[in-house]
């Protein structure tokens, strides 16, 4: 859709007519959306919690509060997810700004966790208010899609890189994972039985438990979530909420919103805008950093299957994650029990496909200068005012190109 197109649509994004019943969906589950939807949901469980854990760790958190965050990101946003995916019947999986946390991990070695649970409230309603005035959408669509594009390529490449850094390092674990995507994927007939991604995860799972390599540890088996109150200071505010506010709505969300449109799907870019600051809010009452739209599991959400049936990829993944919250103690436990090298293959065979497209479209017309700079920027890993490199690497991408590709913006 064109910008002034953009502009004159209405505010907020009218789910289809009529809504999907359970026969509708039912019927729109297939293997290839189910197994997209696992995928996703194991990702989500895998990496990104252990970025959780880590930040949680080193910031002095109990691990009752990190118990807690961890039921907030999968229980909250998996409702979320079923619920926003259901209605508009595209693929919009919600979780937890990943950048965000990082940051908040820089911020716990001088603020307390209340202070940080503060601030986490006053950006939600910073995302909430900056939701309601329908602009979010408009922006997006001014943006370049191939700096964009670019800035995606940028995050996604560490999946790719950890693939073969896998390799070298596990090959017992690895080359199995890939020997046997490979074959799915050249044998048409063979990867319509099993898909590839599917049958590299089972590949993986046999070869771990024939390497004796899986170490269950620890006890408990249901979350128990703390309402925490929040505590108002300047200092943490001013430290927080913008850094917060840029990763959800230009670094998580423009990821999102940039892997959906390029997959052919139309995001209702506002209103998800405005669901990401509701949600955050109970999220901050137990202890949970603000909700996104997120990038990466949306690209495997939407790496294959037929288009109008990739919204049940969402649902499946959502529902999943509703059931990690209620047991995130124990699926934590699970996932993190298996070598690092099975996550890294199967994140970065799943990303493929996702990450060449990410190419194609930054380097293949126009803007390829500020695509070039805004990939840079963003692999470089800087983050100037505490503010994730994707930022910038948009930013830089958009001055380069604004200076040196003006004709491009014409065009």
């Amino acid at each position: 859709m064109r910008l002034d197109e953009e502009i004159r649509a209405p505010r907020f994004e009218r789910p289809p007519k009529p809504v999907a019943g359970p026969r509708r969906v039912r019927r729109d589950l297939t293997g290839t959306t189910l197994t997209n939807g696992v995928i996703g949901l194991v990702f989500s469980a895998t990496g990104p919690i252990a970025v959780i854990l880590a930040v949680g760790v080193q910031g002095g958190l109990t691990p009752a509060q990190l118990a807690s965050w961890i039921f907030g990101v999968f229980f909250l946003n998996g409702i979320l997810t079923v619920l926003a995916s259901w209605l508009y019947r595209r693929p919009l999986a919600f979780f937890w700004t990943i950048p965000g946390t990082v940051v908040v991990g820089g911020s716990l070695t001088h603020l307390t966790w209340p202070e940080v649970l503060g601030a986490f409230v006053v950006t939600a309603l910073l995302i909430l208010v900056i939701g309601l005035t329908g602009w979010v959408r408009a922006v997006m669509a001014a943006l370049p899609m191939p700096i964009v594009m670019a800035m995606v390529a940028g995050v996604f490449l560490k999946f790719g890189l950890d693939l073969v850094t896998a390799l070298g390092v596990d090959p017992v674990v690895a080359v199995p994972m890939v020997v046997v995507f490979v074959l799915l994927s050249a044998l048409p007939a063979a990867g319509r039985r099993l898909p590839p991604i599917l049958g590299a995860l089972l590949a993986g799972a046999v070869a771990v438990a024939v390497s004796g390599r899986f170490t269950l540890a620890g006890s408990g088996w249901l979350a128990e979530p703390l309402l925490q109150a929040p505590r108002f200071t300047w200092p943490a505010l001013l430290e927080l909420v913008v850094p917060l506010a840029v990763t959800v709505l230009v670094v998580q969300n423009g990821q999102g919103v940039a892997v959906l449109k390029q997959a052919g799907h139309e995001p209702p870019t506002n209103v998800v805008t405005v669901l990401c600051g509701l949600w955050s809010l109970p999220a901050a009452a137990v202890g949970a950093v603000s909700t996104c739209l997120t990038g990466p599991t949306n690209a495997l959400l939407v790496a294959s299957g037929e288009r109008d049936r990739q919204y049940t990829a969402a649902v499946v993944c959502g529902a999943g994650a509703v059931v990690t919250g209620l047991f995130a103690p124990a699926f934590v436990r699970l996932m993190l029990a298996t070598p690092p090298a099975f996550i890294a293959v199967l994140g970065g065979l799943a990303m493929l496909r996702a990450l060449q497209s990410a190419f194609v479209t930054a380097f293949r017309t126009r803007f390829t200068l500020g695509a070039l700079v805004a990939f840079l920027v963003t692999v470089s890993g800087v983050q100037p005012l505490n503010i994730s490199s994707a930022f910038w690497g948009l930013v830089a991408g958009l001055a380069v190109s604004f200076l040196l590709e003006r004709g491009d913006f014409r065009s």
